[in-house]
Order: structure tokens, then C-alpha cells, then sequence
């Protein structure tokens, strides 16, 4: 698939880029994508849910009254579930909710998620920028002159950049990444990828190898 090149004024600058067929053209697997995205949430989650039960509670553990001839069931004492404040039966605990998944299996997937991009013709290239300074208002120019100040949009790196991830950190519907931490769920939640040429660059060397 080839695409024009443009500058950071949004202008095409006459060069064009050949995304690479093997990522940008295959044949997409959405029970790929759903497995990949799935993992990448349940790795957001901390897990750190707690609640007491009955032997972690603070509370005398007198017995409240007579065994029998109350009418009512018996309660051991003030911590049981029975009773506001007590323990909770079966409460949420700690744990992992991360799970493995096969690493061909999660390049499939951002794999399918690009070409999908691709297909929908949401994918820009930009030629290799950067900023003199950090300034949110030179990132808003940016998205604003690429005419996707209305959708989300996720942006390429082929290295760190400073300047260009500080700028846009503020804005809510703006993301930077470079080209190593590039995954299935941010690609889709992207309306408009932006590639660099440098990041397409390292993604065909990839690919390469």
C-alpha cells in the first residue's frame, strides 16, 4: 500500500511510502485481536481488591445470647456476615489477572489491527519531525493541520522524543508512542495512526529480520 508523505504543516511534501504488505495487507484475525486485547486490559487491572472476612474483623467475640429459645438463628458473635459490619462470605481477594499468550499470536493480531487501518485508510505518514520546545499549542497545531482535531490519534515514534511526548501529554485525545511499544488495543482505539517515515522504516527492518 502506498501513501503520501507529509510534513508537520500537513502539506504533502512529493515523497511516498510503501507500507510494507506483511503488515499493513494481510488478512486480519479478529479472534486474534479479541485474545490480545483482552490481555492487555486484564494486565491494567492491579488486583488489589480486599475485603475482611470473619476472622480479620475487630470485635468482641462474646456470645450475644442464649443458644435457644429466641426464635431466631443463632449468632456466634458480633463479626458474623449476619450482621452489619461483620464479615463478608466470599469476598473478592487479591490476586493476578494477567494470563500468557504466544508471542506469534500477539504479532498476528497488531498485525491485523494495522491492516485494518490500513483498509479504512486512517494510517498518515509524516516525515520525521521534532520540536524546539515543549509546547502543547505546537502539538494541537499539528493534529489541527492533519485535520484530526475530532478523533482520536496515536502517533509513532521511531525513537523517544521528549519534546514531541511532552507537548501532547495535556491532550485527551492524543497518544505517543514509538515504534517498540506499539499494541493491538491503542491501535484500534486510534481513528487516525500517524506514522513517521523513520518508525515505518524500523517496522519494515523488523520484519526483515
Amino acid at each position: 500500500m502506498e501513501v503520501k508523505v507529509l510534513n508537520v504543516s500537513g502539506k504533502e511534501t512529493g515523497a511516498k511510502v510503501q507500507l510494507p504488505e506483511a503488515i499493513f495487507g494481510i488478512e486480519p484475525n479478529d479472534h486474534a485481536i479479541y485474545l490480545d486485547v483482552k490481555q492487555f486490559l486484564a494486565n491494567q487491572r492491579q488486583g488489589t481488591h480486599k475485603s475482611k472476612q470473619r476472622n480479620e474483623i475487630a470485635g468482641s467475640t462474646r456470645k450475644l445470647y442464649k443458644q435457644k429459645g429466641t426464635g431466631g438463628a443463632r449468632a456466634g458473635s458480633v463479626k458474623s456476615p449476619l450482621f452489619n459490619g461483620g464479615g463478608r462470605v466470599f469476598g473478592p481477594q487479591p490476586r493476578d489477572y494477567s494470563f500468557k499468550l504466544n508471542k506469534k499470536l500477539k504479532v498476528l493480531a497488531r498485525y491485523s489491527a494495522l491492516t485494518y487501518k490500513a483498509k479504512d485508510s486512517n494510517v498518515i505518514v509524516l516525515e520525521d519531525f521534532s520540536f524546539d520546545a515543549i509546547k502543547t499549542k505546537s502539538y494541537i497545531q499539528l493534529v489541527a493541520d492533519l485535520k484530526a482535531t475530532d478523533v482520536r490519534t496515536l502517533l509513532v515514534l521511531p525513537a523517544a522524543n521528549n519534546n514531541v511526548y511532552l507537548s501532547s501529554r495535556n491532550l485527551k485525545k492524543t497518544k505517543v508512542i514509538t515504534v517498540d511499544q506499539i499494541n493491538t488495543y491503542d491501535v484500534l482505539n486510534a481513528g487516525k495512526l500517524v506514522l513517521t517515515t523513520g518508525a515505518v522504516k524500523i517496522l519494515e527492518e523488523a520484519l526483515a529480520k
